[in-house]
């Protein structure tokens, strides 16, 4: 087990894991060893062939007021070349959660602040209990979500991630479902179930086949369909259609019974 001293780590027979961020008495917000060591778990479980699931989380009242305030601080009195380097380190920690070959699953309760929201849109899904709130939240702070701003646009559009930034405002998960921020909203007692429910999804189908729609995921966009664009999907599917897994599903389903990477549950 990793020596982490701001992430707990459980994994489950299941091949889940759950990644929890565990600065509850300052909301789990970030500084320098929380996202060295959420780049260092995403790194692991996504070379771990057990895992097929990550969860991340966040301990106490809420998910994660984003930037410590006493690392920005630290921040705003280093040179700059400094704080390139400091945000080329969260850059590259978002990346590793958006380009991670796993299914990753957001769960968020409370509030979600500025690199929270981050955290959140570079996860591939995010549920949320119904009272949790959202807000990005930089300009308010006169600098402005950057590093952030790609997986943003990502999750909810040009538009409304220029509006969230723009106003910083704050907003109830009813409109974070709304704008796509989160996928589910739910009771905050039926939080935990609603997860579980998410999961067994993502177990229930191929794992490569999911390392394989994120790959190829990461390469679409929104606009014509280009004769490039047709022959990599082409490409794709004919060569999935091959694997080992690919025959196991269709035999599986023929078969009227449970794929060998499902078997067990």
């Amino acid at each position: 087990m990793p020596a982490w001293t701001s992430l707990d780590l459980a994994r489950r027979p299941d091949g889940v894991a759950v990644l929890t961020m565990n600065r509850p008495a300052v909301f789990n917000a970030f500084d320098e060893t929380l996202i060295a060591e959420l780049d260092d778990a995403f790194a692991m479980l996504g070379a771990d062939a057990a895992v097929r699931v990550i969860v991340l989380a966040g301990a106490g009242k809420h998910f994660s007021a984003g930037a410590d305030l006493q690392w920005m601080q630290r921040a705003a009195a280093a040179s700059q070349d400094d704080n390139l380097a400091d945000a080329r380190r969260f850059s590259a920690m978002l990346a590793r959660i958006a380009e991670c070959p796993k299914p990753t699953l957001a769960r968020v309760q409370g509030a979600a602040l500025g690199g929270g929201v981050g955290l959140a849109c570079a996860c591939d899904m995010a549920v949320a209990a119904d009272a949790a709130t959202f807000s990005v939240s930089e300009a308010r702070m006169g600098i402005l979500p950057a590093v952030i701003g790609p997986h943003l646009v990502n999750a909810v559009g040009l538009r409304e991630a220029r509006r969230l930034a723009l106003t910083a405002s704050r907003i109830d998960a009813a409109e974070a479902l709304r704008v796509g921020l989160v996928q589910r909203v739910v009771p905050a007692e039926g939080l935990d179930a609603v997860v579980e429910a998410c999961v067994a999804d993502l177990l229930a189908c191929g794992p490569a086949a999911q390392a394989e729609i994120k790959q190829l995921y990461a390469r679409l966009a929104p606009g014509p369909i280009t004769p490039e664009v047709r022959e990599l999907t082409a490409q794709t599917i004919a060569r999935v259609r091959t694997t080992p897994e690919a025959r196991e599903g269709f035999a599986a389903f023929l078969g009227k019974r449970k794929p060998n990477w499902n078997a067990s549950e």
